[in-house]
């Protein structure tokens, strides 16, 4: 009887001892609970990348005009042009002094200052160029113009909705300021009509763009 309950006191006392083993484990895992929380917490916040400061997301920044870099004079000139055209004036892209250069010859040291805009997307054609040239160049400037007209004109690769455009171009000199105005903004849209009805629309938006210009350079 006694070896009994000495067994029975051992084995009561090693399921004691077992018992407590397990709830010290318990405790220790739920202490460490909060810990992995804060630790995966902080971990899924630091992947969120903020934009940075002084910068806006790229959905809100698209469509924003860049500056041109004109001067108030240019500025001016063209602004009188977009203000009859309205709408139908689509040059939109500023024309570097390298590439007026390379495309057109018209190097620095013909002119005092430049406007020169063609739009970005090349199925179009429309473009202004306005050319203040010095006082001694004004016949080079006219004659690297009309060269660059005749290249446009005689361009067997061009997309046919934009000959009548192309042949309806004018050069038109005020003073020092040579122009070449290559416009009509939607007048392609005559094509159903004929070409001619294209040539007609485009040279009534290019007689109004230089009027425009004359007015504003007299002014």
């Amino acid at each position: 009887m006694k070896k009994l309950a000495m067994c029975g006191m051992v084995i009561m006392l090693m399921l004691s001892a077992v018992g407590c083993g397990n709830n010290d484990e318990n405790k220790d895992n739920n202490a460490a609970t909060p810990e992995s929380q804060t630790t995966e917490s902080q971990t899924t916040e630091s992947t969120v990348e903020e934009p940075a400061a002084g910068t806006e997301p790229a959905d809100q920044t698209q469509g924003q005009e860049t500056q041109t870099g004109l001067s108030e004079e240019m500025q001016a000139l063209k602004d009188a042009v977009a203000e009859v055209l309205g709408e139908e004036y689509w040059p939109n892209s500023q024309m570097p002094a390298e590439m007026l250069t390379d495309a057109i010859g018209l190097s620095e040291d013909l002119y005092d200052d430049y406007l020169a805009e063609m739009p970005m997307i090349s199925t179009n054609v429309d473009t202004m160029i306005i050319v203040k040239a010095k006082e001694d160049k004004v016949a080079e400037v006219e004659e690297l113009l009309g060269a660059y007209r005749e290249n446009l004109v005689n361009d067997t690769l061009q997309y046919p909705m934009n000959i009548g455009k192309i042949q309806a171009s004018r050069i038109e000199t005020f003073g020092n300021y040579v122009c070449f105005v290559q416009l009509g903004g939607s007048a392609v849209d005559a094509a159903d009509q004929g070409e001619e009805a294209v040539i007609t629309a485009c040279q009534e938006a290019n007689e109004k763009a230089l009027d425009a210009i004359s007015k504003s350079i007299i002014e």
